[in-house]
């Protein structure tokens, strides 16, 4: 292999393939970068067998066609120290060397032929739905995925399609996040995707995307990126169960004020008792020591009776910095009962602090 490429275009694909590696032994080949030069394109992929990206980028100046591995840590080190310009990258015996001007390295490969295989997605079935919407909707319910439970289901999010609609859910088991889309589908399918490749689906796709699935993968294809990751593989809690199903009060109030209120009171302390009453909401800390913080907003509420709740002010701040209207539903039933916020088709079922 011997290519001459701009090093921005380098920084770009190494640094995108870095989620990718495993960085706790280099002795592995999952610590290294795989990269083909093929028919003007330079190919570079990068596993650790739960996840992996292979990236596609053009390239006109190819001297040899080839493969290689390098270590993908110490290629992208090597890279950022280096001047914009020209590289050349070439191996010669079981080293890869990089170049440029007076600076040159070499760096021991592996067996190219040995890197992990990625799974094949083109006779795999097709996710018919719009991948903007998806990609949107994880972001939306990404505050809300567990870290660490037990339970691995748990530490991801189920999208769940139905005959005639599919919704994206995530729940921590203090909250439940919801997005449903009412689009028919014409099949019923559950997959969990693992929170970390919710991270790095977020990261990667901003367009239009074509999305395959298998009983262990979900493949995304985009013009430059072929991303997999496993599914986890197990129950997801259902969720239909969880959601109350009569609610007293829906209360239309504006965003803005209500994180202004919050973030008053979070200057002490996170949990918080808020009263609702028929001309103001009342802001009041639940701090366990001797602090204390009260604010109120005046707001015009239909309701002729105090409603107390406590709350843990994060929860609801996570919902509000992720919707684009400037009022949403807050949906109440009662002192130390689940509530519901919700704006358009986005919703979050919240237990409360009992006071």
């Amino acid at each position: 292999m011997n290519i001459t490429i701009p090093n921005s275009i380098l920084d770009n694909v190494f640094t995108s393939l870095q989620p990718f590696l495993d960085k706790k032994d280099s002795s592995q080949i999952t610590s290294h970068i795989y990269l083909e030069t093929k028919n003007n394109q330079l190919i570079a992929k990068a596993t650790d067998f739960e996840m992996g990206l292979y990236t596609i980028t053009d390239c006109t100046d190819i001297k040899e066609e080839g493969i290689a591995t390098v270590n993908g840590k110490q290629i992208l080190d090597i890279i950022k120290r280096l001047k914009e310009g020209e590289i050349n990258l070439y191996t010669n015996n079981e080293n890869l060397h990089i170049k440029q001007n007076k600076s040159s390295f070499k760096l021991p490969m592996f067996n190219a032929q040995e890197f992990p295989s990625f799974p094949e997605f083109e006779n795999l079935p097709k996710l018919e739905i719009n991948s903007l919407e998806l990609i949107t909707s994880m972001k939306k319910i990404f505050p809300v995925i567990d870290i660490n439970n037990q339970r691995r289901e748990l530490n991801g999010a189920l999208l769940d399609i139905k005959e005639y609609s599919y919704n994206f859910i995530a729940t921590d088991t203090k909250r439940l996040a919801m997005i449903k889309f009412d689009k028919p589908s014409g099949k019923n399918l559950s997959l969990i995707f693992p929170r970390k490749a919710i991270t790095e689906i977020q990261r990667l796709f901003f367009d239009n995307v074509e999305l395959f699935y298998s009983t262990k993968n979900v493949i995304i294809k985009s013009q430059n990126y072929v991303f997999f990751s496993h599914l986890i593989n197990g129950k997801f809690p259902d969720y239909e169960k969880i959601l109350p199903k009569d609610m007293q009060i829906e209360l239309n109030i504006s965003k803005a004020s209500i994180i202004e209120g919050i973030k008053v009171i979070n200057s002490v302390t996170n949990d918080i008792k808020m009263t609702f009453k028929a001309q103001e909401i009342l802001f009041e800390s639940l701090s366990q020591d001797n602090s204390e913080a009260k604010t109120q907003i005046e707001i015009e509420l239909p309701i002729n009776e105090e409603i107390e709740i406590g709350i843990n002010s994060r929860h609801v701040l996570d919902f509000l910095t992720q919707i684009h209207t400037a009022t949403f539903t807050w949906i109440l039933n009662g002192k130390n009962q689940p509530f519901i916020l919700k704006s358009e088709n986005f919703s979050t079922v919240i237990m409360p602090i009992i006071l």
